[in-house]
């Protein structure tokens, strides 16, 4: 605010007496400064609500302030800013300001966990005399392993106690932690829009506090006699080295033995999970880049190695480093994408794939993967080297497996699906003519889109709960049309580079028949067959020709039977349901179908199941064998070959001694003999401990049941759901 002109006279005589240059370089007096009013009126008169009079003079007060004496005072006018921040950038402001804010935060954290630090180094230092880590306790020893809060009492001298180690692992030999901590490179990690701060400002006060620690440690070490010295600190990698050895590093396994497991791996494995690119990943290659992987590839391997005898030491010992290694990164961000595809591993030849599937997601969702295709397909920013293009490429298909892996996941055990956005898949058939395609792209692209229909459809019949309406049926008739088109584009993409006969054709008919089989399923779940109208009854007999379809494509090609040794979980689900759907309509409908064709190929999977040691699979379909034949009164016993093996010790439990006296009110238990076992074995499978799927109560439902595959199949003992000595290793496969 300025004074009225009267009070101002002083103030301008400054002025008065300034000199101004012309433009002919002479200087002439700059003419007094003059204050306008810049209202109406003064601010006595605007808060008297008054009108305000203008004075005799032209700077002199208004009259109403000349009568009452009062300071006429006028507000300056205020000037106009041209540079006011409006729309998009103050809102970028805006954010920018929050993160600033953020950061200063997290900075005075690091500033007092770097106290810490130093004065523990100190301290470590004084007292083991330059020692900087102390022993750490031994993984076997019991005693070193006990929570040292377990008792309920708490020590002083508990501070300064290590954390006991995961069994076999020392921590990571970066010094505080670097491995977590350190910034990614993975695609998203310049991903980064101009309304955020680069994510390698963020990192730069955690670089610069493990720079001070280490050097602070080192210095610490040093004899006392040298003085402290604290040295440059190295620029951080932007990822740090593996943090944990694989097994052939370790001494564990022999490198001749690992490139065995190595080659039998992709035999046949990447087929059913196509995450790899065999001329990308190289043995040399995966030992070097991933040992978590690398070992995890080499515990798959070594099961299939094993079949159907005991598995091996070999087995176990990359079975150990794998989980190990996985368990190290669930309390902590992993920095290489390939953490996921070892996570995706343990997942995907487990009985009990849910909980490592969903941690695979959410590792790929921090790393960005999600944004792989998405960069792919923009050609308008800057060109990629060579690296930076396969480091997309690799990370699309890791995502892509991923994606259809985990919503598989979810439509097979009836669980909600976790990732819901469909954006970061539209551009998936960018793989397929990228200078870098795997051989298996076209069955991960085919896998994508069949997994997006189904999960349509999926959302649209569960809700239903079994009432099948003319809409339901238009529905369905509509989703089998789509899915024959899927069929036809994506064997002609396949046609290209295969032959009529070839494996990865046989698959993707296969599946495509089991998708009608399983379409109908779900529409039907909790109908019974007596009450169905005609339309019902007909979705009932086309689900039935999809599945022996299904079958018999499996087994008359001797690529697809031999390729089962290599089976994931899902692929073995897709035959064994198969078979049991087609035993279920048997017994509905005994008269109406050719009961010997469908119990000679339900026979033939039993027994090709019993010899690639998928015996949960193969006991359900005998279960179901013995059940029928008691039913439409056809002599006990299968007429394929009698297994040489006994009953796995993963179903001691449901194998028991024959009671004394059987309840009247339950069917008679199934002896080893009808299902098809060494006559001698006098036990007999309990009635209890057969799913109520299976079950004669339920033999009417044609269905899914809700839980999915869980609701259908045998369970192993122990809670790791694998059969035999493996049963007590800690939930994980």
């Amino acid at each position: 605010m300025s004074l009225s002109p009267a009070a101002s006279v002083s103030n301008g005589s400054e002025s008065a007496n300034k000199r101004r240059r012309t433009m002919d370089g002479s200087a002439i007096d700059a003419p007094p400064q003059q204050y306008r009013r810049g209202t109406k009126a003064c601010t006595a008169c605007r808060k008297g609500k008054n009108r305000c009079q203008p004075g005799e003079g032209e700077n002199s007060p208004c009259k109403r302030c000349q009568a009452s004496g009062t300071s006429c005072v006028f507000e300056k006018p205020e000037k106009k800013n041209p540079n006011v921040l409006t729309g998009p950038s103050v809102e970028r402001l805006s954010r920018l300001e929050g993160q600033y804010l953020v950061m200063q935060s997290h900075m005075i954290g690091m500033q007092s966990s770097l106290d810490r630090i130093l004065a523990l180094v100190q301290t470590q230092a004084a007292a083991s005399g330059g020692l900087l880590y102390p022993p750490q306790p031994s993984s076997n020893n019991a005693e070193s392993n006990r929570d040292p809060d377990a008792s309920g009492n708490f020590d002083s001298n508990d501070r300064n106690r290590p954390f006991p180690p995961l069994p076999g692992f020392a921590p990571p030999p970066h010094k505080y932690a670097t491995y977590g901590i350190v910034p990614s490179t993975a695609p998203s990690s310049d991903d980064e829009s101009e309304d955020t701060l680069p994510r390698a400002t963020l990192n730069a006060p955690i670089e610069a506090l493990q720079g001070l620690a280490n050097a602070a440690a080192e210095a610490a070490a040093a004899p006392s006699a040298s003085p402290p010295r604290v040295k440059k600190r190295k620029r951080v990698e932007p990822i740090p080295r593996n943090a944990f050895p694989h097994v052939v590093e370790k001494g564990l396994v022999a490198d001749s033995e690992a490139r065995e497991l190595y080659n039998i791996f992709f035999a046949g494995c990447h087929l059913f999970i196509p995450v790899f690119d065999p001329l990308y990943d190289t043995y040399e290659s995966l030992m070097e880049r991933t040992p978590w992987t690398f070992d995890a590839i080499l515990a798959v391997a070594g099961k299939i190695r094993s079949g159907n005898g005991p598995l091996s030491s070999t087995f176990y010992k990359c079975l150990e480093e794998a989980q190990g290694i996985a368990r190290s990164s669930l309390f902590g961000p992993v920095v290489r994408k390939e953490a996921v595809q070892g996570m995706l591993l343990l997942a995907a030849w487990s009985t009990n794939g849910w909980l490592p599937s969903g941690h695979a997601m959410r590792m790929a969702l921090d790393l960005g993967l999600h944004r792989a295709l998405d960069k792919l397909a923009d050609e308008s920013g800057k060109a990629r080297s060579e690296e930076e293009e396969r480091d997309l490429v690799v990370s699309a298909r890791i995502w892509l497996c991923l994606y259809w892996f985990d919503h598989q996941m979810s439509l097979g055990t009836g669980r909600p699906i976790v990732l819901r956005d469909e954006n970061s898949i539209r551009h998936c058939r960018l793989l397929l003519n990228h200078p870098m395609a795997s051989p298996t792209d076209v069955r991960l692209i085919s896998q994508v889109e069949l997994i997006a229909q189904k999960t349509q459809i999926y959302e649209t019949l569960a809700p239903l709960n079994g009432q099948v309406n003319h809409n339901t049926l238009a529905f369905i008739r509509r989703a089998n049309v789509a899915l024959d088109k899927w069929w036809q584009d994506c064997d002609e993409l396949h046609r290209q580079t295969m032959d009529e006969n070839s494996l990865l054709r046989k698959i993707l008919a296969g599946e495509l028949h089991y998708a009608k089989l399983w379409l109908v399923c779900v529409a039907l779940r909790g109908v019974s067959w007596d009450k169905m109208p005609f339309e019902q009854r007909e979705l009932a007999f086309q689900a039935k020709d999809a599945a022996f379809n299904c079958l018999s494509i499996f087994l008359s090609s001797p690529e697809y039977r031999a390729a089962l040794r290599y089976a994931v979980h899902d692929s073995l689900v897709t035959a064994a349901f198969s078979g049991l759907f087609l035993l279920k309509m048997a017994s509905l409908f005994p008269t109406e179908l050719d009961l010997n064709a469908i119990i000679a190929q339900v026979e033939q999977l039993s027994q090709l199941l019993s010899e690639v040691a998928a015996e949960r699979y193969a006991l359900t379909l005998r279960i179901m064998l013995a059940n029928l034949r008691r039913k439409i009164g056809i002599p006990s016993g299968i007429n394929t070959p009698v297994p040489t093996m006994p009953l796995p010790n993963g179903f001691n439990d449901i194998a028991v001694t024959p009671p004394s006296v059987f309840d009247p009110a339950l069917p008679a238990p199934f002896t080893m003999e009808e299902l098809g076992f060494a006559p001698g074995d006098r036990n007999v499978i309990t009635h209890s401990s057969i799913p109520t799927w299976l079950q004669e109560q339920s033999l009417t439902d044609l269905g899914l049941p809700v839980n999915g595959s869980d609701g259908i199949f045998l369970q192993t003992s122990g809670p790791s759901g694998w059969v035999g000595d493996f049963a007590p290793m800690p939930e994980a496969w």
